[in-house]
């Protein structure tokens, strides 16, 4: 995708302006970002998915047995009988892993990254439907895709931002208006990271929200840390060869802090251990239960799809790419796999192909580790054969 392109999503924006005047800065209002938008779902359907074991869902209630009352999924049948007529609203993550043509939409936001974005979850709301005023700490794309919502912006918010008191819920206790539209289908709003805003449902409405993976400073340490602990002897530990005699036996001098630092940044600053963590971490699946490969030979593949068979991605699983020293590296679903060179093509094709068949695969089957490659991933279950 060319980023001098101006984009009907971005509102005839290019992609560099976007990203350099409001990503992670300032909101963007887009009328009719998918002109003539017609939602793929329905009411009745993100309601059946919301019955789903494997389903992530939530139903938030303005004024149930307390105020904004919380009701978590998979729901019964019946759940959705005795519900009041407004101001309530369920909400279904990730729809886009269970409904293909949900999924699509996230071609229209390639000019991103596609290891940062994490779901599409689609919310309906009744008249009046409300999950309260709130922020939330990563970039999000909020779609109308029925019915018609009003959104009020307000302040930037941070952890010391006051809340109301909730045990489920995270709703500011105060709200500064200053700004406000109403939405219909097509219309997107752009919201940075940590701004406040409060969305109602003027009509009964489905909302569609392209949230991205943001991992906090304290996520990045922790798991960057334990991951790095895998590959450290036990024997690697503080010294203090050729200190000092000291004044006073009790006291923590500097030296010794200068000689911890050193520890630490000796492994921390480790760039190619940092990429593999980073990929891993950025590829662990939603719903990892949900990739399960199946086992089968070199020969059995090459078969397969001589015979027509075409492979998908998994729509649970994740995969990216990068460049580690003279190699490559793949990440599928939490894994990593150092890779020749010589199959970045194959990575390309592999990470941005809608299907994998014997047109686009065929040359790369005659290559041993292009073969073994599609194979592992066939059997780690990032890559599936589809539904005939």
């Amino acid at each position: 995708m060319n980023s001098d392109t101006p984009l009907q999503l971005l509102g005839g924006l290019t992609a560099r302006e976007f990203l350099r005047d409001y990503w992670q800065k300032k909101p963007l209002l887009v009328r009719q970002a998918f002109p003539d938008f017609v939602s793929p779902i329905d009411a009745d359907e993100l309601a059946g998915l919301a019955l789903e074991e494997e389903v992530e869902s939530r139903l938030v209630l303005e004024h149930g047995e307390r105020p904004w009352e919380l009701r978590r999924g998979p729901f019964a049948e019946d759940a959705f009988s005795d519900l009041p007529e407004r101001d309530w609203t369920l909400l279904v993550q990730a729809v886009d892993q269970f409904v293909p043509e949900v999924a699509e939409l996230l071609e229209e936001f390639r000019f991103l990254p596609s290891w940062r974005i994490d779901d599409v979850m689609i919310s309906y709301a009744a008249p009046g439907g409300s999950v309260g005023p709130h922020f939330d700490n990563y970039d999000v794309f909020l779609l109308q895709g029925d019915g018609t919502r009003n959104w009020k912006v307000g302040q930037m918010c941070n952890s010391d931002s006051a809340l109301i008191d909730h045990a489920d819920l995270r709703i500011l206790a105060d709200f500064e208006q200053s700004d406000e539209w109403t939405l219909e289908p097509g219309d997107m709003l752009y919201l940075p990271p940590r701004l406040a805003h409060y969305g109602v449902a003027e009509s009964e409405c489905l909302t569609y929200s392209v949230g991205f993976r943001a991992p906090s400073a304290a996520e990045v340490l922790t798991h960057f840390t334990d991951f790095l602990g895998q590959f450290l002897p036990d024997e690697e530990r503080y010294s203090d060869a050729d200190a000092q005699p000291v004044s006073d036996p009790h006291q923590i001098q500097h030296d010794a802090l200068d000689r911890l630092k050193a520890l630490i940044d000796k492994h921390m600053s480790d760039k190619d251990l940092l990429l593999t963590w980073f990929g891993q971490f950025m590829t662990e699946p939603r719903y990892p239960e949900q990739v399960v490969g199946e086992e089968l030979s070199e020969q059995e593949l090459i078969n397969y799809l001589e015979q027509g068979a075409v492979l998908i991605r998994n729509p649970s699983a994740r995969m990216a790419w990068s460049e580690l020293n003279d190699d490559l590296m793949l990440f599928a679903s939490g894994r990593s796999c150092p890779l020749p060179a010589k199959l970045r093509e194959l990575l390309k094709l592999v990470c941005a192909a809608d299907a994998l068949h014997i047109d686009n695969l065929g040359q790369w089957l005659q290559d041993e580790d292009g073969l073994m490659l599609v194979q592992q991933l066939v059997m780690q279950g990032s890559l599936g054969f589809a539904d005939e």
